[in-house]
């Protein structure tokens, strides 16, 4: 065991040491647009994490700055509204002693049908007569099937209630009785908790503080002495309960937390599943999670050789700690313990963490000589359990699995879709006004009052244009057909490029060609030549985009919008430029034509009815605020004209036209 110290670190050397961290497997190589997503990704990770040095300049400007963060924090996690506090039902459905503890098997309803199953130890001995110092146990990612990962973390349970703590350790949503999923966007392709805003991070977080909520009940606990620890998910999850829960008197995370330097730059994030990470929307720097539970006693736990919780983000977050802690003159309740191995628990750690909870929780700062007693191991690779897992098991059977359960559906239940009314005559400006400022706040967030037009990198003789349409990202744009002369041009059409065929595409424009008209193939980043690699799972860069406030599909609005101010620029401003697109592309154009009042109309074919639709373009929380109709209905009083498409979505988007006194620019064409 060895205790880290910290000396001074100069902010540049902090963040400009990034590079040579340690990376989790080589970058991706294999498709055109892979270096320059990473260099972008890289890039955008650096500005964002500089950003910590506004937090740490006095700490009447942190103090200033930290309720507005609370807000924001439980939106990132989908908490924002935090859902109502409602009976938890806890029901007992089983208990039996051990030497020196007893255990009940209970659920609680952190929410009616989200359904948390979880172990309570308690010593042996009553103590009615006085209340105990109360551990919120949070489990990490060991899959016990049936019975539950607490099941793996049994022996915390019972050294705690032996030392006389009540000890409540929850399973989690993916590996408790009831199975779920953490892995939504990391391997079953449920893009669409982006567009929802749904991080099963806030589900854990939510499941903790009605846990706290639980022991705080009983009359055995003493409510001013509550902490949480835990291991890998666990101790991510002990990042997410004790920021939202200032019940929450002590913390010890065991190797829950990087940063984004590590996470994105060194490709971290492909070892953790979705439940780790909350969706920064408001472009945090990582380490800000984990401030908002200061001054609060925290023991800051890591191994120094744990590929996904690595040294050197340890040290970076650990420095920022100390500041953090330093502006309230507490930096004596902040703790950085480094232990000697892999993401594992050894003897150090548990002693180092029941060490401080009894420093804490119970005034007492004694070494600890008694922590590997009743551990659960392995011999000959079959796991040793001090109880046996099936005893601990809350539903003894699969029929006990209650009808009413919302766990296994849970990411449709969660963070509610917002129900957006057509507005009423004359109410029409007022009611976009409110739809696009929300979406500004918090889908559109990374982008500027106007973006600028893309710039020209490369002309070629065949019509094909290369922009550059932001720092680092290439896009193509392209002549269709024969142009009209300049001098008979009318208008531009742009076409934006979807997945489909070039060929095919042309055909489509083709048919929406008029006399005048010259005609351009937008092809945005991640597409045709630039397209990155997408392996499934850990879908590297569109997990790695939610990090950092973004999606790939506002990259490419953006793309659409700087190419269309590029035309603008080159052809006069007095042309009309009309954007066009198929499916999910006709999407990013009526998004770009929504941030670009410049855009003189849009025209579409088949466009999916809802960001739900597992096609459909997908932005961070925009469910939260509207939906493609909605969207499709701020358009007016500019033309829209629409192929196909859902007719059900398709009539409040004709309502929302009729409502700003622009029927007759809606057109739905077969």
């Amino acid at each position: 065991m060895r205790q880290l110290q910290h000396i001074g670190i100069g902010w540049l050397f902090v963040l400009g040491t990034f590079a040579a961290g340690q990376p989790l497997g080589q970058p991706d190589r294999d498709n055109p647009g892979d270096e320059m997503i990473q260099t972008y990704l890289n890039r955008v990770t650096v500005e964002i994490e500089q950003q910590f040095a506004a937090d740490i300049q006095s700490p009447e400007q942190w103090n200033k700055l930290r309720p507005e963060y609370r807000q924001q924090y439980f939106y990132m996690l989908g908490l924002s509204p935090m859902p109502e506090v409602t009976p938890l039902q806890a029901t007992v459905t089983g208990s039996f002693s051990g030497e020196g503890f007893v255990v009940e098997k209970l659920h609680y309803q952190s929410r009616p049908g989200l359904y948390v199953t979880a172990n309570l130890y308690r010593p042996s001995e009553n103590f009615k007569a006085r209340r105990l110092p109360a551990v919120l146990y949070v489990c990490g990612h060991s899959n016990r099937g049936r019975d539950g990962n607490k099941t793996a973390y049994q022996s915390h349970g019972i050294w705690l209630a032996r030392h006389g703590y009540i000890c409540l350790t929850l399973d989690s949503l993916q590996l408790g009785e009831i199975a779920a999923i953490h892995h939504g966007t990391y391997r079953e392709g449920r893009w669409w908790w982006h567009s929802r805003g749904y991080t099963p991070a806030g589900v854990e977080c939510l499941n903790g503080i009605r846990g706290i909520d639980y022991l705080v009940s009983r009359p055995d606990v003493d409510p001013q002495r509550i902490a949480v620890t835990g291991i890998s998910g666990g101790g991510a999850a002990t990042y997410w309960i004790a920021a939202a829960d200032e019940r929450v008197k002590a913390a010890v995370p065991v190797s829950g937390m990087a940063d984004l330097l590590s996470y994105i730059p060194n490709r971290v994030i492909n070892g953790h599943c979705d439940c780790m990470f909350l969706y920064n929307t408001f472009q945090w720097p990582w380490t800000r999670i984990a401030a908002l539970i200061a001054p609060r006693p925290m023991l800051f736990t890591n191994s120094d050789q744990d590929s996904i919780f690595p040294m050197d983000a340890n040290e970076r977050v650990s420095a920022r700690l100390e500041r953090i802690y330093s502006l309230y003159g507490a930096g004596d309740l902040f703790g950085s313990f480094v232990s000697i191995g892999g993401h594992a628990y050894r003897q150090d750690i548990r002693q180092g963490a029941f060490r401080f909870l009894n420093t804490y929780l119970k005034g007492d700062p004694a070494i600890i000589t008694d922590s590997e007693v009743d551990l659960v191991t392995e011999t000959n690779g079959k796991t040793q359990h001090p109880i046996d897992p099936q005893k601990l098991r809350v539903f003894p059977q699969d029929s006990d699995i209650p009808k009413d359960e919302l766990n296994t559906t849970i990411d449709r239940h969660f963070v509610p879709i917002a129900k957006v009314a057509v507005p009423a005559k004359g109410e029409y400006e007022k009611w976009k006004q409110t739809l696009v400022s929300e979406l500004r706040q918090v889908t559109f967030r990374s982008f500027p009052e106007r973006i600028p037009p893309a710039e020209l990198l490369e002309d070629s003789p065949n019509g094909k244009l290369r922009l550059t349409s932001e720092p680092g990202i290439q896009i193509g744009l392209e002549t269709l057909g024969n142009p009209a002369p300049a001098e008979e041009t009318k208008r531009i059409l742009l076409i934006v490029q979807g997945d489909g065929a070039t060929d095919e595409i042309f055909a489509w424009a083709s048919g929406l060609r008029e006399s005048g008209d010259r005609v351009y193939l937008c092809t945005p980043r991640g597409i045709g030549a630039t397209r990155w690699t997408q392996k499934n799972p850990p879908n590297f860069v569109e997990r790695s985009l939610v990090l950092l406030g973004r999606t790939a599909d506002t990259g490419r609005v953006w793309d659409i919008i700087a190419a269309a101010r590029y035309l603008r620029a080159r052809h006069g401003d007095k042309l009309p430029i009309v954007l066009a697109g198929e499916g999910p592309a006709g999407i990013l154009a009526a998004y770009a034509a929504l941030w670009d009042p410049d855009i003189s109309g849009v025209i579409l074919k088949d466009p999916p009815p809802s960001h739900m639709d597992s096609n459909a373009p997908q932005f961070l929380n925009v469910l939260r605020v509207c939906d493609i109709p909605d969207v499709l209905g701020m358009l007016a009083p500019r033309p829209l004209t629409v192929f196909g498409g859902s007719d059900e979505a398709l009539r409040k988007t004709s309502a929302i036209f009729d409502a700003a006194s622009a029927a007759g620019q809606f057109r739905q064409k077969p």
